[in-house]
C-alpha cells in the first residue's frame, strides 16, 4: 500500500484540510475494508477496481466521485485488484458550500455534480502514473470553485479554534472565539454542515483519540481520557465504542497487527 498526504494550497485551507493519494492492490479476490470516522468529509475519486458499498446484505457499486461525509460508525467498503484514490479533505463546515450543494446528515452521499468531469482527465492521468499532474488538475478545479464562494468568517473562526483545541472546547467557548452568539453559530453551523457543533466536536476528540491508540497502542487509557478532556476511562470508552463500534482496548490490539501490516502511518481505510 502506498498513502501520500499532500498540503492544501494557502487559497484553499479555509475550506480543504488536504489532498491525499492512495494506492493498494487487494489481489483478485473481493476484500473488505473499512472506513473509520474523523472530523472531516472526504470527496473521493477512485481508478481501477470498482468501490462497493455494503448495504442490505450485498454489495452496491459507488460512482466516482462520492462523498464520505461525517459518520457515526465506521463504513464497510469493498474492493479486489488495485484500487487508486484521490481525496479531497475538507472541513464539514465549508464542503457543501464550496460545492454548491444543499447540506445533509449521512455518511457515503452520491451526489449529480460537474465535479464528475474531472473522471476522465484524471483516469488518463492515474493510468500513466502521472500523480502530481492528477493533483494539479484537482487543485486547480478547486481554487476556480473556492473563487464564487463568500467564505463566512465567522465558521472560519469557530473551525480554528475546534481545532486547535481538537474537539474539547465546550460550544460557548467556541462561540466567543468565532465572536457571536451561541445561538447564531449552532444555526449557521447547522445550516453550512447538516450537523450541531457538538456533533463535530465529538468527532473531533474521537479522531484524536484513534489516532492516538494507533500510533502508541499501549498508552494508557485513563491517562489518554484525561489529555482530551473526557470526564474518565469509562466516558473515552463510550464515546469511542458509539464511533468505532468497538473498544479502545480492542481497537489498540488491532491497531498493532495492523502497523505491521501497512506501517506506522493511520490512514482513515483500514483494512477489515
Amino acid at each position: 500500500m502506498l498513502h501520500q498526504e499532500f498540503e492544501s494550497l494557502e487559497e484553499l485551507r479555509d475550506a480543504i484540510k488536504c489532498f491525499w493519494y492512495n494506492r493498494r492492490d487487494f489481489g483478485d479476490v473481493e476484500s473488505n475494508f473499512e472506513v473509520l470516522p474523523d472530523g472531516y468529509a472526504e470527496i473521493i475519486f477512485y481508478f481501477g477496481s470498482t468501490c462497493s458499498i455494503s448495504s442490505n446484505g450485498g454489495l452496491q457499486p459507488l460512482p466516482s466521485p462520492f462523498m464520505m461525509g461525517l459518520l457515526n460508525q465506521p463504513v464497510l467498503l469493498s474492493a479486489k485488484n488495485r484500487l487508486e484514490i484521490i481525496g479531497i479533505r475538507c472541513f464539514p463546515w465549508a464542503v457543501f458550500d464550496l460545492l454548491g450543494l444543499p447540506s445533509g446528515k449521512g455518511g457515503v452521499r452520491i451526489f449529480e455534480h460537474p465535479i464528475a468531469q474531472l473522471q476522465s482527465t484524471l483516469n488518463e492521468s492515474i493510468r500513466a502514473g502521472r500523480i502530481d499532474e492528477a493533483l494539479v488538475q484537482v487543485k486547480q478545479y478547486f481554487l476556480d470553485a473556492q473563487s464564487r464562494v463568500a467564505i463566512d468568517s465567522m465558521l472560519f473562526k469557530a473551525g480554528v479554534a475546534m481545532s486547535a483545541a481538537n474537539g474539547t472546547m465546550p460550544v460557548s467557548q467556541v462561540a466567543a472565539a468565532a465572536h457571536a452568539t451561541v445561538r447564531t453559530l449552532e444555526r449557521k453551523f447547522k445550516r453550512s454542515s447538516g450537523h450541531s457543533v457538538k456533533d463535530v466536536s465529538g468527532l473531533m476528540r474521537f479522531e484524536q483519540a484513534r489516532n492516538q491508540l494507533w500510533l502508541y497502542p499501549d498508552s494508557s487509557l485513563a491517562g489518554l481520557a484525561r489529555e482530551l478532556g473526557y470526564t474518565d476511562q469509562s466516558h473515552l470508552s463510550r464515546e469511542f465504542k458509539r464511533y468505532s463500534g468497538t473498544t479502545p482496548a480492542a481497537f489498540a490490539r488491532k491497531a498493532k497487527k495492523g502497523k505491521q501490516a501497512v506501517g506506522s502511518d493511520f490512514v482513515a481505510f483500514v483494512q477489515a
